[in-house]
């Protein structure tokens, strides 16, 4: 497989889940009204409309800072670039490490996209057990999740070649 074939492949999966996460924000947005919701599983997981002005999982969100916003775009562009490069110098598309990698580029463009736009993020997703809640997310929280705990994963239980000193 050429090095061109393998970018694509990542910028494919990476582009999906662009698409994905702004569609479903964007259904949620039109037929939910906020902080409405929609029983999925009941005592499991509910689909509840929210807007989050902080970071991944509502960090930060009652902070009163003016740079608050600004710093979360600085924050993503800049892991953005990092991801970008990492998957532009991985030459095999079908890597743990690779899909990772483009699930947390899409991810974080997905909420960039949001946070540009309006200075907030759609979150919809809640999962719950009784009085146990997880915060609400949204599909792209999900695939930066999903990308880091397979590098996790990656890292922890990949085969590597030993060092020689």
């Amino acid at each position: 497989m050429t090095t061109n074939t393998a970018r694509t492949i990542h910028f494919l999966i990476a582009l999906l889940i662009v698409l994905l996460d702004r569609w479903t924000k964007r259904l949620v947005a039109a037929r939910i009204a906020m902080y409405a919701h929609i029983q999925i599983i009941p005592g499991l997981f509910r689909i509840t409309h929210t807007e989050n002005t902080g970071a991944a999982f509502s960090l930060f969100a009652d902070s009163p800072s003016h740079w608050k916003t600004g710093l979360l775009i600085a924050f993503s562009v800049i892991a953005m670039i990092v991801v970008f490069v990492l998957l532009w110098r991985t030459r095999q598309p079908l890597t743990l490490t690779g899909i990772a990698l483009s699930l947390i580029l899409g991810g974080a463009v997905g909420n960039l996209w949001d946070r540009v736009a309006s200075g907030r993020v759609v979150d919809f997703m809640l999962l719950y057990v009784k009085q146990y809640q997880w915060p609400v997310f949204n599909l792209a929280d999900s695939a930066i999740v999903v990308g880091a705990s397979l590098l996790v994963l990656e890292i922890v239980f990949g085969h590597h070649a030993p060092q020689n000193g």
